[in-house]
Formats: structure tokens, sequence, C-alpha cells
């Protein structure tokens, strides 16, 4: 694939595509993984077994639909041109779903709150979609794994300032009422009733609502093609031989597989670990959403240096590396329990030395999270380059349709394996640690993999 085709878009435009990621990553930080998706498993479910295999079914039915139509609006995309539509019709899903949370009180219908969450993902997932897909067209190829590990930087940064700000202003502690600042949450939130987590998704509607206005206004988008009805039809016949080219680009084939394995894994990590520390130290929101903002500041930190890193060594690399770090935190993270660490291997004081992240066990934890934060941007950012890499500008609405269903082809499949070994044994420990076999696999795949994945090797 060469870049001479490529014109380099304006600043604010390329600005306003890397806001998307900035508008975006709150729903994944306060709703998915540290605020809400911990409320539901602990408060909201009658055990936290129950709460994560619940939570879990519900990013497999996300991740079935997603793995389903993903492809199928991609190559319609690519027929009709501009993208810009169909991101504002899946924000306005997205939005109206996550407003919808509010109503997920403690007591409430579990099949009723996990169904609203699905659909926000699905709509969240398809936006991205769009967005990645019109990375190609704004910067030469040589610019591409610079912008992306930036681009989702910035996301982190976004999702870290909603997280900060839900823990100081809104969340109270379930013992005193109070935030972590001392005072009552703002809008007169009532902890008892989960309204602090419960706000996170009006807010996270709102702060995505307000910053992808930026990308709407100055990025550019593909020209104008054909009309709905034809557009439909060309699509699904594109699609249908795309299918059947990609199995001819076998290092592009190669490395779809590789990701649909390991970023099954990594969104199962990403999705259930805050939830699993939650319910096996008994984490306040307080200390659950300071978790988050450690992860936050060092995924900003891990991104800036994968943006280096991918410009120097290249984004197979870069996505290696971060699966041997992710691979080692999550043997770290289901190996630690109340007193041990290393699956015994290592005793550690049972002392509760009072406040906040009290054992050492939870500072354990906190150290392999830290492994997490500066992986678990990277592999994803650096993956998107990756695949930016590989294509056209013209067909990267087809390929990139076919890379979220690599993503999420069978996103279900660590989720429900994590829920059922999880229902079936009683012990979350044991569930979380099939992510494992997801990490390693997906990257033995990718270890055989050409960079750039069309490379023709001679």
């Amino acid at each position: 694939m060469t870049d001479t085709a490529v014109r380099r878009a304006s600043g604010r435009g390329i600005w306003g595509w890397m806001f998307f990621d900035w508008a975006a990553q709150p729903f994944f930080t306060v709703v998915t993984t540290f605020i809400f998706g911990p409320y539901f498993v602990s408060r909201m479910a009658g055990d936290p077994a129950t709460g994560q295999a619940a939570w879990g079914y519900g990013i497999a039915l996300a991740g079935f639909v997603i793995a389903v139509l993903s492809p199928v609006l991609g190559s319609i995309a690519d027929q009709t041109g501009p993208r810009k539509p169909w991101i504002a019709f899946f924000a306005a899903i997205k939005i109206a779903s996550l407003c919808l949370l509010w109503l997920a009180a403690p007591g409430s219908n579990l099949f009723f709150v996990v169904l609203v969450f699905s659909l926000a993902s699905v709509a969240a997932e398809f936006s991205t979609v769009f967005n990645d897909s019109m990375m190609p067209r704004l910067v030469p190829n040589a610019e591409i794994g610079r912008i992306s590990n930036l681009a989702w930087g910035l996301g982190y940064l976004g999702g870290m300032i909603v997280l900060i700000f839900v823990v100081a202003f809104l969340a109270g502690s379930p013992q005193t009422g109070k935030t972590l600042l001392g005072i009552d949450p703002l809008f007169g939130l009532d902890p008892a009733r989960g309204e602090d987590a419960r706000a996170t998704g009006p807010l996270s509607a709102l702060w995505y609502f307000v910053f992808i206005l930026p990308m709407f206004l100055f990025t550019p988008d593909a020209a104008r093609g054909l009309a709905a009805g034809p557009a439909v039809r060309a699509g699904l016949a594109e699609l249908k031989a795309t299918l059947g080219e990609v199995r001819r680009r076998t290092g592009i084939f190669r490395f779809l597989i590789a990701r649909m394995i390991y970023q099954d894994g990594v969104n199962a990590l990403l999705a259930l670990g805050g939830a699993f520390a939650a319910a096996m130290f008994g984490w306040s929101i307080t200390e659950i959403g300071l978790f988050g903002i450690i992860l936050n500041v060092v995924a900003i930190f891990g991104c800036w240096c994968a943006a280096r890193l991918d410009t120097a060594l290249g984004s197979k690399a870069v996505v290696m590396l971060s699966l041997i770090m992710l691979s080692i935190a999550t043997v770290g993270i289901v190996s630690t329990g109340p007193g041990y660490t290393l699956f015994g291997a290592l005793q550690l004081p049972a002392v509760d030395s009072g406040g906040l992240f009290a054992t050492a066990a939870e500072k354990a934890y906190i150290l392999y999270g830290l492994l997490v934060g500066l992986a678990f941007g990277p592999v994803q950012a650096s993956s998107r380059s990756y695949m930016a890499r590989s294509v056209t500008a013209a067909e990267s609405g087809r390929y990139f349709g076919i890379y979220a269903l690599a993503g999420r082809a069978t996103s279900f499949a660590a989720p429900f394996l994590v829920a059922t070994v999880t229902a079936a044994s009683g012990s979350p420990r044991l569930g979380m640690a099939v992510i494992i076999l997801f990490l390693a696999a997906g990257l033995w795949i990718l270890a055989g993999t050409p960079y750039p994945a069309d490379r023709t090797e001679k």
C-alpha cells in the first residue's frame, strides 16, 4: 500500500478526528470498567458470582451483534461514502441508552439493565468502526501509528478526567455518604441507592455529545457515493467479495485471526478486571475509582511512549510487547488474593493498615494493574495502525468493518467462558484465568504474521 494519494488533512481536521477518542472513552472508563460495572456486579446482583456472570453475558451479547453487523455496515459505508451520518445515527442510540442507565437502581430488573448496556456497547463500537475508517484519508502512512496512539492517549486522558470528577464530586462512601473530598455528592445523589454509579450513564452521554462535535465540524469526510438502496446491494456484494479476497491476502487474514483472539482477551480483561477487584477486596466506588485513575495515568504514558515506538519499531513490535505485558499482568491478577500472590508462592501480610488499599495484597494487585495500564492502550492503538498501514484509503471502510469483525467475532467467547466458568465453579478467580489463554494464543499467531500485513514474502 502506498500513501502517495493521501494528502495530509488540516491540523484541526486531525485534532477533530482525535477528539472522537476523547469523547468516546468515558463510556468505557466509568461505565464499563471502573464505576457502573463494579456497581452492577457487587450491588445490583444477589452475589458477585451472579453479577459477574450477568455482566459477562451482556458483554457477550454486544460482541455477537457487533461481529455479525460491523463488516456489513463497513462495506455499505464504502458505497455511500461519508462516514459522519453513520456516526451520528449510532451516537444517538448510544446517548439514549446511556441515559437509561439512570434507571438501574438496586433491585431493578437485571435483564433490562444488561440489555440497555449491551445496546450502548453496540452503538459505541459501530461509531468507532466508521471513525477508524476515516484515518487512512487524514495522514500519510508513516504518520498513522503516531496519531493513532496519540488519539488513544487523548481518550484515556478524557476518561481519567471524567473518572476523577466522579470520584471527587459524585461517588459517596457507603459508610459516610461523603466523596473523596469529604463533601456531599453533587446534585443530591444518594450513594445508598447507587445514584452516584447510575449517574455515570447520563454523564458519559453528555460528554460524548459535546466532544464529538469537532469531528463533525472539522474532519474531512469521504465524497458522497451511492444512494442508500443501491449502496446496500453493492455493499453486500462487496462484502461477499471481500470475505473471499481476505482469504487470499494471507498476511491480512493471519493478522485478523490473531487480533480476533487476543482482542477477545483484552476486552474481557478491561470489562471484568475492575469488577473482579471490587468483589474480591470489597472495594468501594472510591477505591475502584482511584484504581481506575492510576491505570489511566499510566495508560496515557504508555500511549505516549508507544506513539514513538510505533514510528521507530513498527506497529507489530508494539502490539507483541503489549500482549506479553498483559499476559504477565493477568497471571498476577488471578494469582492474587487476600494474604498472598503468585498462587500462594509469595505470602503477604494480611494486616489491614486502614485507609485506602490497606492490605499488601491490594497493593500487589495495583502493581499488576500498572502493567495493564501501560499495555492496554498501545495494544489497541497500534493494532489499529497495523491495519491502517495494510490497506488503502479506498478499501478502508470494508476492511475496518472486517477489522471490527475480527475484534468482535468471538468477543462473546471470552466473557461467555469467564461467565460460564465462574457460574459453574463459583470462583471468579478461575473464570478470569480463561483470559490468559486468549492473550497467549493471539500472541503466538501474531508472531508469524508479516508487517505490514499486506507485505508479500519473498
